[in-house]
């Protein structure tokens, strides 16, 4: 494993570079916590998704790993339907669209 690298300014980067990513990990912890799935099922999860991907382990994309383990996880075990998380995807991609630069993207 890679160290992350100290910016200019000496400060340790942020755990999350997006807040995307921060929600996906809180509602990763959330659902295991709440017993939608063990600890050892998410890990699996993940690790799998990683492997698939088949690329260098620098940590670039983990958290698109994260996520895709996720709602791959969260289909299998029947807490969402994969076209209901198509169909919300796509009404953010499109609420991303229509929001003007610097205003947050909401659902209407």
């Amino acid at each position: 494993m890679t160290t992350p690298e100290l910016d200019a300014s000496g400060a340790e980067p942020a755990v999350f570079a997006e807040p995307w990513q921060a929600e996906a990990f809180a509602l990763v912890i959330h659902l295991q916590r709440t017993g939608a799935f063990t600890w050892s099922e998410w890990t699996q999860a993940l690790a799998t998704e990683i492997a698939a991907a088949g690329e260098a382990a620098d940590g670039a994309r983990y958290y698109e790993h994260w996520l895709a383990a996720l709602e791959s996880l969260v289909t299998h075990r029947g807490l969402a339907a994969r076209e209901a998380l198509v169909a919300r995807k796509e009404a953010w991609a499109e609420a991303y669209e229509r929001t003007p630069h610097g205003q947050p993207v909401t659902l209407s």
